[in-house]
């Protein structure tokens, strides 16, 4: 992964671009009918803000072992300062880096992301464990997507829809392994998966005052934990409804 990438415009470059946003697109196949309800000027860099933070996402939960996520994470820590600078080497860096976003902060935010692969308390634990990084995802999304700095009273609101949703992807990529033990104590027969989605939506904050594309990966999610799969995409017409509800705000 640190090898170094071809030049950003050529046709190898763009290619491996295409190669990581399918990965977003292969578990969101949603997003091409429901990408309408962006403006059209915003659609390229959200799909490619969405596939950043899936890769920093997985990187913290995915597999038995840690320690491969955690040196993802400190690549990609010091690939986002190399943006700050500049530079870069990801495929990402081609739709994003130039972007007026702060990047630093981000990166300074990973360890955070790192320290919730432990199974949380609760289901206050688990929003508490993410707020840092969340918080991180709601001043850039502000950057990208608003167009200018958002108050900071509405930045912690939207901080706690992204918390929400980071959440719900950690449900949806390892399962019964993201819920809290307090869930995992009242579960009883019932599959755990289910206990810890039903508590996700039981607390699922308003989005009112996310950005809209976080607007509409909210309910996407919201809507995949009602029909009972966090993992199973959902038809063209839920899809849709849920994504024009979230987009209304």
């Amino acid at each position: 992964m640190s090898e170094p990438m071809p030049a950003a415009g050529d046709g190898a470059s763009l290619d491996a671009l295409d190669s990581f946003l399918d990965k977003f697109r292969a578990r969101w196949p949603e997003w091409a009918v429901v990408q309408v309800f962006v403006p059209q000027a915003q659609r390229e860099v959200a799909l490619a803000w969405a596939t950043l933070l899936q890769e920093l996402t997985d990187a913290a939960w995915g597999g038995s072992d840690a320690r491969p996520g955690e040196a993802k994470l400190a690549w990609w820590a010091e690939e986002l300062r190399g943006w700050t600078l500049g530079a870069r080497r990801h495929p990402l860096g081609i739709a994003l880096q130039k972007l007026p976003a702060p990047w630093l902060t981000l990166a300074t935010a990973l360890p955070y992301l790192r320290e919730s692969r432990e199974r949380p308390r609760d289901r206050d634990d688990a929003f508490a464990s993410l707020r840092p990084f969340a918080h991180a995802v709601a001043v850039i999304e502000s950057s990208l997507f608003a167009g200018v700095a958002e108050s900071s009273d509405r930045v912690e609101q939207a901080e706690v829809t992204v918390a929400a949703g980071l959440l719900y992807s950690r449900l949806a990529h390892v399962g019964e392994a993201a819920a809290p033990l307090a869930t995992l104590a009242r579960a009883g027969s019932q599959p755990v998966a289910s206990a810890w989605a039903a508590e996700l939506l039981q607390g699922w904050p308003a989005a009112r005052a996310a950005t809209l594309p976080r607007r509409v990966w909210s309910a996407l999610a919201r809507q995949r934990l009602r029909r009972g799969d966090a993992a199973l995409p959902l038809p063209p017409w839920s899809a849709v409804l849920g994504a024009w509800r979230g987009a209304r705000g």
